[in-house]
């Protein structure tokens, strides 16, 4: 059976080859340890610089009412410390797996989970160091039960302790809001959007959310698919909506 020429060019298969890019060279060990410190000094930084501004907050307030009493105190060096030791705490928390327990939950739950832990590593923290400065002072491991219930300072301890909690969860709150946001979004809405402008954009986008997430509950998959039902028009309506950018604002 013979074929003519337009039938051969009609059934000829046209092969192409899509060129993949390989992987570049491996990167040096050090290169990448700088990567990993930059990292984890970029996680870190924030907590501490939250917990060095509040630390030396309460320490100028304690050496203020110290004053009037005509006592010195300086809590610089002290404030550093502790907040150098929030950071760690954070860096090590932050790390765990069980951090992320309540991820889908009322953002109010994951806020006073993670101020909880992380005040409970803070606390177990701050006792590891003061066995640390008393097994150094030349004490015994089965001496410091007993130099914490005679020599060891409760109120202050726990007083602190308290201040830990308070201030994590304001930046436990930030932290949480700044996720929910998206990153950056905080910074944007304080120091960049105008209030007016902000609070038009925001609820326009929440309000639209809202009904999307109504039409997504009311209406089924099949529903969406059809380009002829309301569901489908009023989806791209939504999604049109949603996509287009806010009007620029002078000085944003």
């Amino acid at each position: 059976m013979q074929t003519t020429h337009g039938q051969r060019e009609g059934a000829r298969v046209v092969m192409t080859t899509i060129a993949v890019p390989t992987a570049g060279p491996k990167r040096p060990f050090w290169r990448r340890a700088l990567a990993w410190c930059v990292g984890e000094m970029t996680h870190v930084l924030p907590p501490t610089l939250f917990f060095f501004i509040g630390f030396n907050l309460l320490s100028w307030t304690k050496r203020m009412l110290l004053q009037e009493q005509h006592i010195e105190f300086s809590g610089f060096l002290v404030a550093t410390m502790a907040a150098l030791v929030v950071g760690k705490a954070v860096l090590v928390t932050d790390h765990m797996p069980f951090m992320r327990r309540f991820e889908g939950a009322p953002l109010l739950q994951p806020i006073l989970f993670k101020a909880a832990i992380y005040s409970t590593c803070v606390f177990l923290v701050r006792l590891g160091e003061e066995l640390l400065h008393f097994l150094h002072g030349g004490g015994a491991l089965v001496d410091f039960p007993q130099h914490l219930i005679d020599r060891f300072s409760w109120p202050h301890f726990l007083t602190i302790q308290v201040w830990l909690m308070v201030l994590f969860l304001v930046y436990v709150t930030i932290h949480e809001l700044n996720r929910l946001f998206g990153d950056g979004e905080l910074y944007r809405l304080f120091f960049r959007w105008r209030s007016a402008q902000a609070k038009l954009t925001r609820r326009q986008r929440i309000r639209l959310l809202t009904r999307l997430s109504r039409l997504t509950e009311a209406n089924t998959i099949e529903a969406f698919s059809d380009p002829r039902s309301a569901a489908h028009a009023e989806l791209v309506e939504i999604i049109r909506a949603l996509a287009t950018p806010p009007a620029a604002v002078p000085g944003r």
